[in-house]
C-alpha cells in the first residue's frame, strides 16, 4: 500500500472514531450477567425455545449472545435509536411523549423495541406467522434491550445524552458518567471482590435474589394487565435511580472513587438482578 493511500486510510478511520456515535448499553459483562442469571430460571418450555432459536455458535449459552444487538449497531444502523430513552430533566417517564427517535418517530426506544420483539416472539409457535420474522434475530434483540431498560442512564436526560457527555474522572481514569454505569463500576467490583471473575458475580447476586430480596421477586415478575412485557415499569425505575443514583452529586470533571463506588454498587446489583429476573419471566410468559 502506497504512502499516500496509507495517509488517506489512517485520515478516514480518525475521522470514523471521531463521528461514530456513542456505544448504549451495559458492558459486556453487565449484559452477559443479566441473561446467565435469566437462562437458570427459565421454564422447560421456554427454555426449549430459546435452545432452538439461538445461534449454534452460542453453544446454548444466552449470555454469549447477550452483547450482539450492541455489535451490529452500525451494520443495523436503523436500530441504534432502540437502546434508550431520552427524558427531559423532570426525573419522569411517558411512553408517549419520550419514546420515539431524533426524527420524532414514536416507537423508536428500548420500551417500544421490548414492546415490538416481544410480540414478534409471541408468533413462535405459529408456523403461519413465523415465518415473518428471524425470530432468532427477535430473540438477541430484546434479551439485549431488556438488559439496556434496567441500566438507569438507558433512561436518562436528553440534554447530556443520558451521561455521555459529562466528563468526570472515575479514579484516575477519565471518563463519561455513562461508561462508569456501563462498564466501571462492574469492572471494579469484580477486580475487587471476584479476581476478574464475571460468574462471582453472578453468584453474589443469584445469593441475593434468593436471599436479601425473596420477598421482592414476585413484584419483579409481574406485569400488570396481564400484559407479556411491562417496559414501561422499567423505564420509570430507570428515571429515578439515574436521578437518585447515577447523576445526584456528579458535575462536569467530578472525581468518582470508593464514596461513589460503595454506595452505588448495590444499586448495580439490583438493577441487575432486575433485569434478569424480569427477562426469564418475559420469556416464560411467551413461550410458556
Amino acid at each position: 500500500m502506497g504512502e499516500c493511500r496509507m495517509q488517506k486510510m489512517l485520515a478516514f478511520l480518525s475521522l470514523m472514531l471521531v463521528t461514530l456515535p456513542p456505544i448504549y448499553g451495559w458492558g459486556t459483562d453487565g449484559h452477559s450477567i443479566i441473561c446467565k442469571i435469566a437462562q437458570t430460571r427459565l421454564s422447560e418450555e421456554a427454555a426449549d425455545a430459546v435452545k432452538q432459536l439461538l445461534p449454534k455458535w452460542a453453544e446454548d449459552d444466552l449470555g454469549s449472545v447477550c452483547s450482539w444487538a450492541d455489535q451490529v449497531k452500525f451494520r443495523y444502523r436503523w436500530s441504534s435509536p432502540l437502546h434508550f430513552i431520552n427524558t427531559p430533566e423532570t426525573c419522569s417517564y411517558q411512553y408517549k411523549r419520550d419514546c420515539k427517535d431524533e426524527d420524532g418517530e414514536a416507537g423508536r426506544c428500548v420500551a417500544g423495541a421490548i414492546n415490538n420483539y416481544t410480540s414478534q416472539l409471541l408468533t413462535y409457535n405459529s408456523a403461519a406467522d413465523k415465518a415473518e420474522y428471524n425470530l432468532t434475530e427477535s430473540l438477541l434483540f430484546l434479551v439485549h434491550f431488556m438488559g439496556d431498560i434496567h441500566q438507569p442512564l438507558h433512561v436518562g436526560f436528553a440534554s447530556d445524552k443520558g451521561g455521555n457527555t459529562i466528563d468526570v474522572h472515575w479514579y484516575k481514569t477519565k471518563q463519561v458518567l455513562h461508561h462508569v454505569w456501563d462498564t466501571n463500576i462492574i469492572e471494579t467490583a469484580e477486580e475487587r471482590f471476584y479476581n476478574s471473575n464475571v460468574d462471582g458475580m453472578v453468584d453474589a447476586i443469584q445469593q441475593n435474589i434468593t436471599n436479601e430480596w425473596a420477598d421482592q421477586v414476585k413484584r419483579w415478575e409481574t406485569c400488570s394487565l396481564n400484559k407479556t412485557a411491562c417496559p414501561d415499569i422499567y423505564a420509570s425505575e430507570g428515571i429515578k435511580a439515574a436521578c437518585d443514583w447515577a447523576y445526584k452529586g456528579v458535575k462536569e470533571e467530578s472525581v468518582l472513587e470508593d464514596d461513589y463506588f460503595v454506595s452505588r454498587l448495590p444499586i448495580i446489583y439490583w438493577r441487575l438482578a432486575q433485569g434478569g429476573v424480569r427477562l426469564a419471566a418475559t420469556l416464560n410468559r411467551i413461550f410458556g
